[in-house]
């Protein structure tokens, strides 16, 4: 566990701030990769961590689009989820004021009783003291927060707050990185997978036109009426005359 002090002096700011820095280094060599999401923001959950002094444990909220809860997508302990599944059952909680309100979001357990019971008794049996969260948009399908535990009364200060800002600002950077690649990776996917429908109907075409003496017009319209009379797929249709075609004859 981590000990906290209320009035950090000359040294233990500086080193603070190192902790901070090192991990937005960390961070920003995520956005210089091709990483999925789901490991960015494990990765980020991991970092802050360690590098806010008052931090126990991380996790990261997502709020999920119409009537759908919200979600816990990483965290740094198994305490967290149920900390967090509480909150979200309940529908209320500093995570989601935090993701809700684009606020930053920080109380002891004992000034949450009154306003989140649910969450005040999920956070007390669990050891939590302090609890500090703050907002995580990226884009109008990404929002939520970066939520901060500590076993300590008065865990975060001012200090922790603004680092917290400023590490979040980064992390929303990364998540953006990751999105972006997510697409790309699946615009990759299709366009092989076009290509490659592509490569079978050709073959196929190439087939029927020496077959049968016609034109490629007239090659493809014969794939297409065959597609559509056996309602298969005119890649399927083009992939099963190549493989009769290349098939070797039975003795």
């Amino acid at each position: 566990m981590k000990a906290k002090t209320r009035a950090p002096d000359d040294q233990d700011l500086l080193q603070r701030l190192d902790d901070v820095i090192g991990a937005l280094a960390d961070l920003s060599d995520v956005l210089t990769r091709t990483e999925d999401l789901g490991r960015i923001l494990q990765r980020s959950v991991e970092q802050v961590t360690r590098a806010i002094p008052g931090a126990d444990m991380a996790s990261v909220s997502v709020l999920r689009g119409g009537n759908a809860p919200a979600e816990t997508v990483a965290s740094s302990s198994e305490l967290v989820w149920a900390i967090d599944d509480d909150q979200y059952a309940a529908g209320d909680g500093p995570c989601l004021e935090a993701a809700r309100t684009g606020r930053v979001v920080r109380v002891s357990v004992e000034q949450a009783t009154e306003r989140w019971p649910q969450f005040a008794r999920s956070a007390r049996a669990a050891g939590v003291a302090s609890y500090l969260s703050a907002p995580l948009h990226v884009d109008e399908e990404f929002a939520g927060s970066l939520n901060l535990y500590s076993m300590q009364a008065h865990g975060f200060g001012d200090l922790d707050e603004a680092l917290l800002r400023l590490y979040t600002t980064a992390a929303a950077a990364a998540i953006a990185n990751g999105q972006r690649y997510a697409q790309a990776s699946a615009l990759a996917a299709q366009l092989g997978q076009a290509l490659d429908s592509r490569a079978v109907i050709d073959q196929a075409r190439g087939i029927l036109m020496a077959t049968h003496g016609i034109d490629a017009q007239q090659a493809f319209a014969l794939l297409a009426k065959e597609s559509q009379n056996t309602n298969v797929k005119l890649r399927e249709v083009a992939a099963q005359l190549v493989e009769s075609i290349s098939r070797p004859a039975s003795p």
